[in-house]
C-alpha cells in the first residue's frame, strides 16, 4: 500500500501516511488482512481508534468532572465523584481499569501502566501479554513498544487475527465488528464513514 492509498483511505496527513504506509502493509500481510474488503475495514477502524493516525497512546487527560461523568458515567455519578481524577491520568486509569482486562487491583499500577496504546489502543494485561506470547515482543516489560510505528500498527493487526474479525469484514457486518473492536457501539456511524471511505479508496 503506497503512502497516498493510505491517505485516501484514512484522511491521514502526508507525514503520516510515509510513516504508516509500510508498517501497515507488512502487518496486513503477516495477520491474513489480505483482500480489499478486510483492508479498508481495517484502515477504516484503525482510523477511527487512532484518530486518522495520529494518536497511539490513550488519552486519560480530562480538564473537567463534567466531562469525566460523561465519557465513565457508571463510575461517575456526580461532578464530585470525579472531581480528584481531573488532570489525573494515572489515578483515573487505576480506578477504571483495576481488576479487569488481566490487571491487577488499584494499587498495582496495570490500568495505567497497560493503557491503550499503538493504532488498535491495545488495552490491559491480558491483551499486551497475549500479544508477547503471538511476537515474542516483550510489551510487558516495555509497553510504549507500541508507541514505535512498527509495533503500534502490527499489535494493530494481531488483535484483529487473534479476535478473528476477517469473517465479520467479509460479510460487512460493521455493527458486529464494531462491538468485536469497541467492546460496544461508539461512534458506530463514524466508522461505516470510514470504512466506506476506505472501500472507495482501495477499489472495494
Amino acid at each position: 500500500m503506497s503512502p497516498e492509498q493510505l491517505q485516501a483511505a484514512t484522511g491521514c496527513t502526508t507525514a503520516n501516511a510515509q510513516k504508516y504506509a509500510p508498517h501497515l502493509t507488512a502487518a496486513m500481510a503477516r495477520w491474513g488482512i489480505d483482500t480489499p474488503v478486510r483492508q479498508a475495514a481495517f484502515l477504516g477502524q484503525v482510523c477511527v481508534e487512532s484518530g486518522a493516525l495520529s494518536v497511539v497512546s490513550e488519552n486519560l487527560t480530562y480538564t473537567t468532572a463534567s466531562r469525566l461523568c460523561a465519557v465513565w458515567p457508571s463510575r461517575f455519578k456526580a461532578p464530585e465523584a470525579a472531581a480528584q481524577y481531573v488532570r489525573n491520568p494515572s489515578g483515573l486509569a487505576s480506578l477504571v481499569y483495576a481488576g479487569r482486562m488481566g490487571n491487577g487491583l488499584a494499587d498495582s499500577g496495570d490500568g495505567y501502566r497497560f493503557r491503550g496504546r499503538g493504532l488498535k489502543q491495545l488495552t490491559g494485561r491480558s491483551n499486551y501479554a497475549a500479544y508477547k506470547a503471538a511476537t515474542g515482543l516483550d510489551v510487558l516489560a516495555n509497553p510504549d513498544l507500541l508507541l514505535q510505528p512498527q509495533f503500534a500498527a502490527d499489535s494493530a493487526g494481531w488483535f484483529w487475527h487473534a479476535n478473528a474479525l476477517s469473517p465479520l469484514a467479509d460479510a460487512r457486518n460493521w455493527t458486529g465488528l464494531t462491538q468485536k473492536i469497541n467492546g460496544g457501539l461508539t461512534d458506530l456511524s463514524g466508522r461505516i464513514a470510514a470504512i466506506n471511505r476506505a472501500l472507495k479508496a482501495l477499489g472495494a
